[in-house]
């Protein structure tokens, strides 16, 4: 079987290497051609070229290198259209897959897979019409999804988060950290989101510790934001512990965590993997939050709440991310976790805790639509 594979981003690498491995596992005679990381490429996969030449966002960083990207997108589609493979698998990163996989339908009846759905759930519902026209399956994270692209005319099988198979830290890892009460602080991991929130987050801090003695707060960083995090931190007057990024002791700080307050995102996920309560913040460029504000569909950002289907994540979002009321909802978790814990646990269970790993549930799918193999039970 011959699979051609496409990820633009440290997320989609991570994906990619957990399908392809799966891939092996069932079909062992399955070779890969394609565009990846360094997970993908201990996969078994030569990248035509370093996946991070597709690693950027936002408009002020793709103008630049527009030209650049679309001849990417047509080596890609031409690289496809000459060799033919059994299946295209392109992953997230839809403003490149997708107009990869368009060139391919126009031009040839490849099978096509998307792995992640587009977050139709929240804002902008065309974009899954649109993509029906290029893609035949999709490979979804949450379970609420597959009725959402199906109803777009593309088969779609939920196969499970990520974070259900990221390793938590040991009890005896989480026991060499200090004692006391642990507030985890995440104000984003790009540049622009830390220049908005890094003031908010450390004047709710500096409340909650006026509130709690013995309040320890610690904020994990990311390479792309590290130094500007800690020159922000230095202004507090309260002592932080900042990680430096690849910290070999972020797991168990957050497994250690009482609390976390953090930007909106995905990393609502990994705290709840962890079984740490939490509240959400977020703020955006005041035209951004306009609009958004006006085309989103859900009445929470937050995935917890998403999953769970219960609103127990405190949230304060554009106008709203303010420190006192942040700081209040913090003492208020801190004080009373249960509901929280519950909603977490049953977000686990939902995005697949405990059955068969993602990366292989994401493989039989592969197989199943396109040859037919047994899917086993959940």
């Amino acid at each position: 079987m011959r699979v051609f594979v496409i990820a633009g981003e440290a997320s989609g690498d991570k994906l990619g290497a957990a399908l392809m491995a799966g891939l092996k596992a069932l079909r062992p005679d399955t070779t890969f051609d394609g565009v990846g990381g360094p997970l993908m490429q201990a996969e078994g996969l030569e990248s035509r070229f370093p996946m991070e030449e597709l690693s950027v966002m936002g408009l002020s960083e793709i103008l630049p290198k527009y030209r650049a990207l679309k001849a990417r997108i047509r080596q890609m589609a031409d690289a496809v259209l000459t060799t033919p493979p059994d299946v295209l698998i392109t992953i997230d990163s839809p403003d490149f897959c997708l107009r990869v996989a368009r060139l391919v339908k126009a031009a040839s009846d490849i099978r096509t897979v998307h792995y992640v759905a587009p977050t139709v759930w929240a804002w902008r519902p065309g974009r899954a019409e649109k993509m029906a026209r290029h893609i035949d399956h999709v490979l979804a994270l949450f379970p609420f999804e597959p009725p959402l692209m199906q109803a777009a005319g593309m088969g779609c099988d939920f196969v499970g988060h990520p974070v259900v198979a990221e390793p938590v830290a040991l009890p005896e890892e989480v026991a060499r950290l200090c004692k006391g009460t642990v507030v985890l602080l995440l104000p984003g991991s790009r540049m622009g989101e830390v220049s908005r929130l890094a003031d908010r987050f450390g004047a709710a801090a500096e409340r909650i510790a006026a509130a709690v003695p013995d309040a320890q707060f610690v904020v994990p960083t990311t390479r792309g934001v590290h130094d500007l995090v800690q020159a922000r931190v230095a202004e507090w007057p309260i002592p932080v512990t900042v990680l430096p990024p690849g910290s070999p002791d972020k797991a168990a700080w957050f497994k250690r965590a009482d609390v976390a307050l953090a930007a909106s995102g995905t990393v609502s996920l990994e705290l709840a993997a962890n079984d740490t309560p939490m509240v959400i913040a977020y703020d955006m460029a005041w035209l951004s939050r306009i609009i958004i504000s006006r085309m989103l569909l859900v009445d929470t950002v937050t995935l917890v709440n998403l999953v769970s289907e219960a609103r127990v994540v405190p949230e304060f979002i554009g106008a709203a991310c303010q420190p006192g009321p942040i700081a209040d909802a913090v003492l208020a978790v801190l004080a009373d976790p249960a509901a929280q814990r519950a909603a977490m646990a049953l977000t686990m269970k939902r995005l697949g805790q405990g059955g068969e790993a993602p990366g292989l549930r994401a493989a039989r799918a592969v197989l199943q639509q396109f040859e037919q193999a047994p899917v086993q039970d959940q």
